[in-house]
């Protein structure tokens, strides 16, 4: 069964709290948070304070994506601030198996990402070590983009990698994910599915948009979650 995990980067920041807490209550299943550097990817956003902000608006599990250059030096930050997952990108990563390391010790479960144009090879040697494998499905930086196709195609090549690894590693797919492609992206292996323009700016409110893709994803709204408290 899919997890939805809406985007905050698409929120009313001046209303951060009660959209955290209306997806909560519409029945999504973690709240992701995007973090920006102006480096990595050309935009910048959220900070530590962001996530200790979602922290106390909900119970749901926290996912910090670290869109940055030098990761390593903001995680224990993010970790502080309460978030239960932290997800950097291969082409950040010099020491990839040292940064997942770390964000283990630090009490957070570790993810790790990779840009529409990374193959999905580059991620099958870290696998083993990591509890998320993320797939961009548009190019990183911006909200409200149009989702790749070629997306569905990686989905599927990784989904296989982890099950001939024998891995309960979580499979998930962000970017332009709407009520158009998130049941072929269900279909195609992802096992969470980002959202944020179409949670947080759908027609008829965040609970309207929640409950959407729920239908989409094959779920009714309220369904268990057995991923996330695995995290």
């Amino acid at each position: 069964m899919a997890e939805l995990a809406p985007s905050v980067l698409a929120a009313d920041l001046a209303h951060l709290g009660d959209s955290v807490a209306a997806c909560e209550q519409a029945g999504a299943d973690r709240i992701h948070i995007d973090i920006m550097d102006n480096h990595f990817v050309p935009n910048l956003s959220m900070g530590p304070e962001i996530a200790a902000a979602c922290r106390r608006s909900t119970r749901l599990p926290l996912e910090a994506h670290l869109m940055v250059d030098n990761p390593d030096g903001i995680i224990p930050a993010f970790a502080a601030a309460g978030v239960d997952l932290i997800t950097v990108h291969f082409e950040a990563c010099p020491q990839l198996h040292r940064t997942v390391g770390v964000i283990r010790q630090l009490g957070a479960s570790p993810g790790v990402g990779i840009n529409p144009a990374t193959p999905t090879r580059f991620l099958e040697q870290i696998l083993p070590e990591v509890d998320l494998a993320l797939v961009m499905s548009v190019d990183p930086g911006f909200g409200g983009q149009s989702f790749l196709g070629l997306a569905l195609g990686k989905l599927q090549e990784l989904r296989r990698m982890i099950a001939a690894q024998g891995l309960n590693c979580a499979l998930e797919v962000d970017g332009g994910v709407d009520a158009g492609n998130a049941g072929a992206c269900v279909v195609a292996g992802a096992t969470v599915l980002v959202a944020g323009t179409s949670v947080f700016r759908a027609e008829g409110g965040i609970g309207a948009g929640v409950s959407c893709l729920l239908e989409q994803m094959g779920r009714s709204r309220g369904a268990a979650r057995p991923l996330s408290a695995e995290l």
